[in-house]
């Protein structure tokens, strides 16, 4: 588990993004549509076309990092009988 502070604001990407983009792709992408600073400390969340797969760019100011997770994998189907 990777240490979040409790300062730091969470922006979520409304819509589909390009899951092929990496961390350039993704900070390009919160500058050019959010007219944010990638470089500021903030997280920003964005999820694929299906909805199964989320990333996550951030820099805790020692430099960028990219989070990656496939929801699609803690997906546990039900069984009734």
């Amino acid at each position: 588990m990777i240490p979040v502070p409790s300062q730091v604001r969470i922006w979520l990407a409304v819509g589909r993004t390009d899951m092929r983009r990496g961390m350039q792709g993704l900070a390009l992408q919160v500058q050019e549509t959010l007219g944010r600073d990638p470089h500021a400390g903030d997280l920003y969340v964005f999820r694929g076309r299906s909805g199964n797969l989320v990333k996550i760019i951030w820099h805790d100011g020692l430099g960028m990092s990219l989070y990656a997770n496939d929801l699609h994998s803690y997906y546990v189907p039900f069984v009734f009988s």
